[in-house]
């Protein structure tokens, strides 16, 4: 196994049996839930670098940005190996910048804005297929930001469904973040439910049970809906080690 590979990648699939180019994550939905304790940024930027490394790599991406803009990002990927302006420049990243649009003028507007951004998404994953056989995946870095800008959790719904079907009609992957906590004193939205039914693996970033550690940031749970029941590899546990140029991964008690 290649010695980049990390727990995380197996879990996703990375780096066990692929057949040549192919992603494990093509035509899945995959939803990433954290809490105000423990961020779950950090498995994006993993991702990230998954697809867009190496440089000869068939994969492309097309990345929402409603946390954080563009520069945030390149300084990130950056430290990790990956220079997301080259991957621009080389049409293999498409990063809409959402903190520049406006995504809210009324009830009927913001369904057809939210109808418009899907357009511009299904047309850009045509002219990536145009170009190459590309592996494509669609990343949202933060959907209840996306519910606060078009004012209702309906059109999200809408939205998330509009996304779902590029992942039978084109074979492209869904990447999703979402704040789980920030709902836990009111009724959850619909798309929340439907996110997590519609998902095929679901990675929960939680803060560890018996407290915070010097060592020890967090901990991470995934769950594989696409594996077999009878695979230990379903459902995995570990944890994680935020540190400058990477993230370490490790089995509960394996560290000394």
């Amino acid at each position: 196994m290649d010695r980049s590979v990390n727990l995380l990648d197996v879990a996703l699939g990375f780096g066990e049996h692929q057949v040549s180019d192919q992603s494990p994550l093509s035509g899945k939905v995959v939803v990433i839930e954290d809490c105000v304790e423990t961020s779950g940024s950090f498995v994006l930027h993993q991702i990230m670098k998954r697809l867009l490394s190496p440089p000869s790599s068939s994969h492309s991406l097309i990345f929402l940005a409603f946390a954080r803009p563009f520069s945030h990002y390149d300084r990130i990927l950056r430290k990790l190996g990956c220079n997301l302006a080259a991957q621009k420049a080389n049409n293999r990243l498409v990063f809409v910048d959402m903190l520049m649009m406006k995504c809210s003028d009324g009830e009927e507007d913001n369904v057809s804005a939210v109808a418009k951004l899907f357009r511009e998404i299904q047309a850009t994953v045509r002219k990536l297929r145009s170009v190459t056989d590309t592996n494509i995946t669609v990343m949202v870095d933060d959907m209840s930001l996306l519910e606060i800008s078009a004012t209702n959790s309906h059109h999200v719904l809408d939205f998330l469904h509009y996304c779902h079907t590029l992942t039978s009609d084109s074979n492209c992957s869904l990447v999703i973040l979402n704040h789980e906590d920030i709902y836990l004193s009111l009724e959850r939205p619909a798309y929340l439910l439907q996110m997590v039914c519609l998902a095929d693996v679901v990675i929960k970033a939680e803060p560890l049970a018996s407290g915070l550690a010097n060592d020890v940031h967090g901990q991470l749970t995934v769950l594989n809906k696409g594996i077999s029941s009878n695979s230990r590899n379903k459902l995995q546990n570990f944890q994680f080690r935020i540190k400058e140029n990477g993230i370490e991964y490790f089995y509960p008690g394996s560290r000394t």
